[in-house]
């Protein structure tokens, strides 16, 4: 499957930090850069490719599929484990949640879940180095995604309540520096790694600042939101979710349930909490509250199973909770066979995302690549950096997404006098002008887009020619060099090449 924009960016930034280039130089965005040194290795090992970053992406999630059977059926059993791993492997692959695409959270999950394993062997054991080494996970899982922080604060109260319950103070406080300064330290190497490469000033901008102003959303849009995407990420396998509902009630009908009914709570209220900065509620981070939701589904059949072994019932009625949960399980792939089985790699991506540059991309990628000497820069007039990546060649402009300059909050202004500046400085033989409403923001948003784009159109109009033209349709119609010049698209959507005029 071809990248989309978010893969896009962290393959691009890990792009440029194999070439010995860090991040917030030629590739601005609020994410940590734990996702780019992540995409810098997986592309280090497999290619620079698509396919190498999403064959990454599957033994990751193998691997976290692995790591929660081992984490239920440390607390609720082995027939809970496997229920909860088959589960884990069927929600994370949905198109509901983007589970083709190598998001940040799928990079959160993993050293997420590690941590809390180590913190139960640390709880058993009485050793120190076990919750040190989960608090750097912790940290890591952070660093791959602000939102990580709340599986952070879930290790904490963990930690807490089963010191606690001890009434060793010293102990619990011993544990508690211990693993703070876990969590603490891969953040305070990546301020330091940001200061040496000279380029913390930046770091702290988009990463804090401009981060701040990103999560300030109407409270009426994050409801609307929420109710939206839960809808859909629930309704390919609404019958499991079921399953899940019935878990949670289990805490209080089974005992096997109640005995880590503190564990199972805190952990479903920090994943849940885990959605929530910005309030953006977006189907990829649905892949935060999953381990939790597909834990809940191993202890209902693990807690039914067991009710019906106590009261005496045979091993065929023992069975029959499994054989509820395959069939719920089957009937989840049955609804989403299409995507698993028949559709190619390019319907796929249409039926996910509908129309978009995702596919074109590829193309227009190649096009610059074969007529641009390798230290050409370009610039994308629009959210799809994949472009940079596909292209092999360095931006000319740090913005790669256009929303923050489209959106209002108060640095709007100087980010749009700043990208402005770099086009002009920086003179990029090639500007791809992505004519595609998804790639500049939400429709509430037009206003400030009628602000703003007369002043792109303007510095394309001075100095640069129209060489190449993708008219997204179905299927998209590609025209290039003279016949692009007078071609007039039958679509909406179209991405623009345009190369900088002779003496321009």
């Amino acid at each position: 499957m071809p990248l989309e924009r978010d893969e896009g960016e962290y393959a691009y930034a890990g792009q440029l930090m194999l070439q010995g280039i860090p991040p917030y130089v030629l590739a601005y965005n609020m994410k940590l850069p734990g996702i780019y040194v992540a995409y810098a290795g997986v592309m280090a090992v497999f290619g620079e490719t698509p396919a190498g970053i999403h064959l990454g992406l599957l033994l990751l999630n193998a691997a976290t599929t692995i790591l929660l059977f081992f984490l239920t059926v440390r607390l609720f059993g082995r027939l809970a484990g496997t229920v909860a791993a088959l589960t884990y492997a069927l929600f994370s692959t949905s198109a509901s949640v983007m589970g083709f695409e190598a998001h940040a959270t799928n990079f959160v999950i993993f050293p997420a879940l590690l941590a809390v394993l180590l913190l139960l062997q640390a709880m058993r054991s009485q050793r120190s180095l076990p919750v040190f080494l989960g608090g750097l996970l912790s940290g890591i899982a952070f660093l791959m995604k602000q939102h990580g922080i709340f599986f952070v604060l879930f290790c904490l109260l963990y930690l807490g309540w089963s010191e606690w319950e001890k009434k060793n103070f010293r102990i619990l406080l011993q544990r508690a520096a211990m693993f703070g300064s876990g969590v603490a330290l891969p953040y305070v190497l990546t301020c330091w790694f940001m200061y040496r490469d000279g380029v913390f000033r930046q770091f702290w901008f988009w990463t804090v600042e401009y981060a701040g102003e990103y999560s300030k959303m109407g409270l009426r849009r994050a409801i609307r939101a929420f109710l939206e995407n839960s809808q859909t990420v629930v309704a390919p396998a609404w019958p499991i979710w079921i399953l899940a509902a019935i878990g949670l009630t289990a805490v209080i009908w089974s005992p096997s349930a109640r005995r880590h009914s503190r564990f199972l709570i805190a952990l479903l209220l920090c994943s849940f909490l885990a959605l929530c900065p910005g309030a953006y509620f977006r189907p990829h981070y649905y892949i935060l509250l999953l381990p939790v939701t597909a834990m809940f589904v191993g202890v209902a059949i693990s807690a039914v199973t067991e009710g019906l072994i106590s009261t005496g019932k045979s091993a065929y009625m023992a069975s029959l909770p499994l054989l509820v949960f395959l069939l719920c399980f089957a009937f989840s792939v049955l609804r989403q066979r299409e995507i698993y089985f028949s559709l190619s790699p390019g319907q796929i991506v249409q039926s996910i995302y509908g129309d978009n540059a995702f596919v074109p991309a590829l193309k227009v990628a190649d096009y610059l690549r074969e007529n641009s000497p390798a230290d050409a820069r370009i610039a994308v007039l629009g959210s799809e950096p994949e472009i940079y990546f596909y292209a092999r060649r360095h931006s000319a402009t740090g913005y790669l997404y256009m929303y923050s300059l489209i959106v209002h909050h108060k640095y709007t202004d100087r980010m749009r006098d700043e990208m402005m500046h770099e086009l002009e400085a920086n003179r990029p033989l090639y500007v791809v002008y992505v004519d595609v409403w998804d790639d500049w923001g939400p429709p509430e948003g037009g206003p400030q887009l009628a602000s703003f784009l007369p002043r792109l159109q303007e510095f394309m109009d001075r100095s640069y020619e129209v060489v190449g033209v993708a008219d997204i349709n179905q299927p998209t119609h590609y025209v290039w060099n003279v016949a692009a010049r007078d071609y007039h698209p039958a679509s909406s959507k179209v991405i623009y090449i345009l190369r900088r005029k002779a003496g321009s």
